[in-house]
């Protein structure tokens, strides 16, 4: 059997040394790429065709959980793994909407990350024991309706959002999406309109609490 293909994305270089360690010890798994920040993680994947993909949640430019949607519109056959400090419902239910196949607490045992890697690539989803039942119940009965505080925004305002939060001006939001500035202003605009917050202060920790981007950017 061809051995399992995985990117491994996070923002911390020791935190990737250390799962692509982990990665290596494990029979029939092999790393072929490694990403700093959700773009970069969604070219690897377009260049390198994985099986799996190992995802962090708070990385720069674009969260994990906005690249795990952007993969599995891309890519469905790619399952995502995210690789998370955090436990909270919340953010469970946003990687498993977003179409992750498996959530895993970095502080947990090693032989979780390979029961993971095990049961996605038979199809299933995993999530490790640390995780609440209560958030399997919520999930399968409400799949179709959990949309949280996010919902009100598109996939493009919620990137843009997260820009907004990462201190970019709406000129270099506008040059690194491929927007016209006016276009960026918009968005902008709309996304204050939808959520009803009407300043930067205010979207910063709407996009932190959110989970779009960490409390220590």
């Amino acid at each position: 059997m061809r051995p399992v293909r995985i990117v491994l994305a996070d923002d911390h270089a020791l935190v990737r040394s250390g799962i692509r360690a982990l990665c290596e010890l494990l029979d029939g798994v092999t790393v072929v790429a490694e990403a700093d920040d959700g773009n970069q993680v969604l070219e690897m994947v377009r260049a390198h065709h994985p099986d799996i993909v190992l995802m962090d949640i708070a990385m720069k430019m674009l969260n994990g959980l906005e690249a795990t949607a952007q993969i599995k519109r891309e890519s469905p056959q790619v399952s995502v793994i995210i690789l998370s400090m955090h436990a909270a419902d919340d953010y469970v239910l946003h990687a498993l909407k977003a179409g992750a196949s498996g959530y895993v607490l970095k502080d947990s045992a090693v032989h979780e990350l390979e029961a993971a890697i095990t049961a996605v690539t038979r199809g299933e989803v995993y999530l490790c024991p640390q995780i609440s039942g209560l958030v399997v119940r919520r999930y399968l009965q409400h799949a179709g309706a959990v949309e949280g505080p996010l919902g009100a925004l598109t996939p493009r305002q919620r990137e843009i959002l997260q820009l907004i939060a990462e201190g970019h001006s709406t000129k270099d939001i506008g040059f690194r999406l491929g927007l016209s500035v006016k276009t960026a202003e918009a968005h902008r605009t709309q996304i204050m309109e939808r959520l009803d917050i009407h300043d930067i202060a205010g979207l910063v920790r709407f996009a932190i609490r959110t989970g779009l981007v960490s409390s220590d950017r």
